[in-house]
């Protein structure tokens, strides 16, 4: 495993700390004629799961189910929460999340039997819960898509959360789903600054891209919101009036916000790339990260994770309502039914 934390183009991860799981873990050092552009090559690896939702039960979370067709992200977000799944996978949450991608080919496939089963009675799908269904390679695979066409096809609803421009290539099959209050869309904005972006979020949309995705899908009559996620205190909690003015000047109508988490690997992978690209405000960031997060990096308490706690949390909620308001941004989900759910072609075992 490549363990060494120099920068690599295109890449949020500068190596690939040691998975939590693994009793051994080995280290190469880098090769000064030979730089580590090989590591930074995508793999695709077959993820060959039975089933395609998974069930959730934190009482923090507002959805039941949810959907994800790839694991591990190219976007390469170094902020990520999702990172530490790809240990359970064998693999590091470092570049080996952003590079070593599992694919559900057979995606809309599962989905299919699922919402065909009796018992479905057409609940709300999250997708992109824990990797973007949007990201690089959705661009040819087109399994994100296949799952919509599907959902489309039964009127199940579905929520969409992305920091990519690509969602706009499907406005057919979102704007269907719209027309039976069946979606909403979520187009992630954490920052404004263009250069932040590129080495905070390397293959993401940039800031532009985002507020034309939500200009796009809101004028095809689309449920549309911004979500100013992650909240960086130090770094970006600044600029939350400025990303709500822009996502609502875009045509965002609903608004929501998270602070910063750092679970597990992912605290040691941020450090690292904070110090090694704001030196000057890491100890101010990171200070107040653990005064929202009772004197830690990280906090997994159900009831406080997603706010976080103390004057700083309290700060930023405050600022994100005032902004809000002020904009004319609700601050809480559009309405989605499933009265419209069906199941096509079920009648005919009716007649055999």
């Amino acid at each position: 495993m490549r363990d060494v934390s120099l920068p690599i183009h295109g890449r949020g991860a500068g190596g690939n700390p040691a998975n939590r799981f693994e009793a051994a873990h080995y280290e190469i050092a880098p090769d000064a004629d030979e730089p580590p552009s090989v590591a930074a090559r995508t793999e695709l690896i077959a993820d060959n799961s039975k089933s395609i939702l998974s069930e959730n039960d934190s009482p923090d979370i507002g959805f039941r189910f949810s959907l994800n067709p790839y694991r591990g992200c190219e976007h390469g977000c170094i902020y990520c929460y999702a990172r530490p799944t790809h240990e359970t996978l064998g693999y590091s949450a470092g570049l080996d999340f952003e590079s070593k991608i599992m694919v559900k080919y057979n995606a809309p496939e599962l989905l299919r039997q699922k919402l065909m089963h009796k018992h479905w009675e057409g609940e709300l799908i999250s997708m992109a819960s824990v990797t973007d269904c949007y990201q690089h390679v959705e661009r040819t695979l087109r399994i994100t898509r296949g799952c919509l066409e599907v959902l489309a096809e039964f009127r199940n609803p579905v929520s969409i959360i992305t920091k990519n421009h690509l969602a706009t290539r499907d406005i057919d099959l979102l704007g269907e789903l719209a027309r039976h209050h069946a979606v909403a869309v979520f187009i992630s904005v954490t920052t404004l600054q263009s250069e932040l972006v590129a080495i905070m979020e390397p293959r993401t949309s940039s800031p532009q891209r985002r507020l034309a995705a939500i200009t796009a899908l809101s004028q095809a009559g689309i449920p549309t919101g911004v979500l100013v996620a992650p909240v960086i205190p130090g770094l970006t909690d600044q600029q939350m009036p400025d990303i709500l003015k822009a996502a609502a000047a875009a045509g965002a109508t609903f608004a929501g916000y998270t602070p910063l988490r750092l679970p597990y690997a992912v605290k040691d992978l941020f450090q690292t790339w904070l110090r090694e690209h704001k030196p000057d405000r890491a100890e101010k960031i990171l200070n107040r990260i653990r005064s929202m997060r009772g004197g830690k990096l990280n906090d997994s308490n159900f009831a406080t994770r997603m706010k976080g706690e103390g004057i700083f949390a309290d700060q930023i909620e405050n600022l994100f309502e005032l902004s809000a308001r002020r904009v004319g941004l609700q601050s809480h989900y559009p309405a989605m039914s499933s009265a419209a759910f069906r199941r096509p072609g079920a009648q005919l075992g009716l007649f055999g």
